[in-house]
């Protein structure tokens, strides 16, 4: 999920931190109904949570209590709690092995139930849970053998691609869209989770000088298209429209929101396209068409995730904000915004995030586009830490009061 530092966290920081008083004679605005105001938990690599492998039921089960505190004292409503981060999971899955992320033994039961308990007490605090699924990437490594032998990757080694130094399951397999579709299914039929969440990755982001090898699916598969990308494309554009058509039918009242990298297309490749010169464009380099589902409708809401300064040249945040305003526009997806926190005070970073009022200022300008519904922070571990201070000017500049999560 977008692109992470590796600061320390210190879980008991959870249990310190207080959200102190607005700044004196700083107005503070009216609570906007069904305002989005999220933070993420991640949990591949114990980003965010558990804080190490291998802790003790209790004391995971602590700090996940611990971060949903936090989202309450920060005035924040929404949570999206990583519960498939490797093709495994945080729930008892008849599909995919327990995640080695809560035991360090990929299928090993943690003894206890942490997305049924993260729903529950989510839920106790007035703040919905969104479970955040990653749909293709099977592990951060490329050997097989190390996954546990039950392991679907291992029972069919044909779903699989080595890119990048970690494994994928292909996307061009109908079998592993129907596979994927169905591991996520089988958490959304045992718990009322507010919204299923994808992430940014589809096809994975391009690694120079590597192939991503789909040759053998796009023979059998690929007839009829004009060329691999656009069957790529396809591929993508089924994994949406049947996972929010299946989400309707097992639980109606589920929202289904995708949080993809921020740029579409540049206008230099498609006039309809963002004043931008990203590196990256979904539409060509991830094969994800996200105009397409936001003006189709297709999903509940979109966040892409605007990771950059106001003024930062390849990609300003002030022009991407009103392309995607306008985007939206008209349209049943609900946008909002992904917000970088993470880059608040990181000396690798450009100037604009050694200022603490920078996120507060990409608050300020959301305002004047109606479209733009709320926004989101990457991640919890910056939230709780708060380094240079950014999420608390954030909470005193616009979160004075409690709002409720968007209906």
């Amino acid at each position: 999920m977008g692109r992470m530092t590796r600061r320390a966290f210190a879980v008991a920081a959870l249990s310190t931190l207080a959200m102190g008083p607005a700044a004196p004679g700083r107005a503070q605005p009216r609570a906007q109904a069904g305002e989005m105001r999220g933070m993420w938990i991640a949990t591949v690599a114990n980003r965010d949570w558990p804080s190490a492998p291998g802790l003790t039921a209790a004391r995971q089960r602590a700090e996940l209590i611990a971060l949903l505190d936090l989202a309450v004292r920060r005035r924040l409503n929404t949570v999206f709690l990583q519960v498939r981060p490797t093709a495994d999971a945080l729930w008892p899955s008849p599909y995919e092995p327990w995640s080695a992320w809560l035991t360090g033994t990929q299928g090993k039961n943690p003894g206890w139930d942490p997305l049924g308990t993260a729903l529950k007490e989510a839920h106790a605090r007035g703040l919905q849970l969104h479970a955040w699924f990653n749909p293709y990437r099977v592990a951060n490594h490329t050997d097989p053998a190390r996954l546990v032998p039950a392991h679907p990757a291992r029972r069919h080694p044909d779903w699989v691609v080595p890119y990048g130094g970690k494994l994928y399951y292909n996307p061009g397999l109908p079998e592993v869209r129907a596979f994927v579709q169905d591991a996520i299914l089988d958490a959304v039929k045992k718990y009322a989770v507010d919204a299923v969440h994808f992430d940014d990755y589809f096809y994975p982001y391009p690694v120079p000088g590597q192939t991503f090898d789909d040759d053998a699916a796009y023979d059998r598969h690929g007839g009829g298209f004009p060329s691999r990308g656009a069957w790529r494309r396809d591929n993508i554009d089924k994994l949406v429209r049947e996972t929010a058509a299946r989400i309707a039918q097992v639980r109606p009242g589920t929202r289904f929101g995708i949080s993809p990298f921020g740029v579409w297309r540049n206008a230099a490749t498609d006039p309809l396209g963002s004043d931008t010169r990203a590196g990256v464009q979904t539409y060509d380099d991830l094969y994800a068409d996200t105009r397409k589902w936001v003006r189709g409708g297709w999903i509940d809401y979109l966040v892409p995730q605007l990771y950059w300064n106001i003024g930062f040249a390849d990609a300003d945040y002030a022009k991407l904000l009103p392309w995607w305003a306008e985007t939206a526009r008209g349209s049943r997806t609900r946008l909002y915004l992904g917000e970088a926190l993470y880059k608040a005070g990181d000396p690798a970073q450009p100037a604009a995030w050694q200022d603490p009022a920078e996120l507060s200022r990409h608050l300020t300008l959301a305002k004047k586009y109606p479209q733009a519904r709320g926004h989101v922070f990457f991640s919890a571990r910056e939230v709780a830490a708060d380094p240079a201070g950014a999420m608390a000017r954030v909470v005193a500049d616009h979160y004075g009061q409690p709002a409720p999560p968007p209906a």
